[in-house]
């Protein structure tokens, strides 16, 4: 059973969010705050988490800067800050997805099943992708450019991975929210965003010239080709 840290300082919300994911197949812990919420991430290593931002003793992006010094883990934001800037900084901490409350609960735990899904492997494919001097072994969710090995949340190796298989594809941001999270929302779309800031930062060795993630101006993004 897979096991989700809630972090949610408001008693009647944590019990919500609790109640749906254990009746969608979970076990679930809870923190009310930012401190205890690193503790049971670090004794407990959950499956994923659902993070509030504005937490006592330690704020919600403060969470997610120690957690990913050293784990992978999906994150799944859950906040009443719905500015973009807020949206935009938490998915370049490695945030993989941002819900505004107030909040359905059903979309919740679809969204929370979308984000396990992406760290899930498949023992039956062999499937590497090749692009230049990028590989991504997809069984393993391991990245290498240049000969570099690169550690990517799974949002973000799923989103290269699609990038990848077609080189000198343009993506909208809409077709990639699409391939990525299973479900295309015009309100996410600027995720995208977010997610490749974050991308190109790990993998470019120069993210302000990127070489890999090339920016379609009005469109969206493409992969570049190798002999581009």
């Amino acid at each position: 059973m897979r096991t989700i840290l809630v972090v949610e300082d408001e008693p009647q919300i944590a019990g919500i969010v609790r109640d749906y994911l254990e009746h969608a197949g979970f076990a679930v812990i809870t923190a009310a705050d930012g401190g205890a919420a690193l503790a049971l991430a670090r004794a407990r290593r959950p499956d994923a988490l659902v993070l509030d931002l504005g937490l006592p003793r330690v704020d919600g992006l403060d969470v997610i800067r120690s957690i990913r010094r050293d784990s992978r883990v999906p994150i799944l934001i859950l906040s009443a800050r719905g500015d973009e800037v807020d949206r935009v900084t938490g998915l370049e901490l490695g945030a993989d997805d941002y819900i505004v409350k107030p909040f359905s609960p059903r979309e919740l735990v679809a969204r929370v099943r979308a984000v396990l899904r992406r760290g899930e492997t498949a023992p039956m494919s062999d499937e590497r992708i090749v692009a230049g001097d990028l590989e991504l072994d997809v069984v393993r969710r391991r990245v290498k450019a240049g000969g570099r090995a690169i550690a990517l949340t799974p949002t973000e190796f799923e989103l290269l991975a699609t990038l990848a298989r077609e080189p000198g594809r343009v993506w909208t941001r809409a077709q990639l929210l699409d391939a990525v999270h299973g479900f295309s929302l015009e309100t996410y779309e600027r995720a995208i965003d977010g997610h490749i800031r974050n991308l190109r930062k790990k993998l470019e060795p120069d993210d302000a010239a990127p070489r890999y993630v090339r920016t379609v101006h009005g469109v969206g993004y493409a992969l570049a080709e190798p002999d581009a």
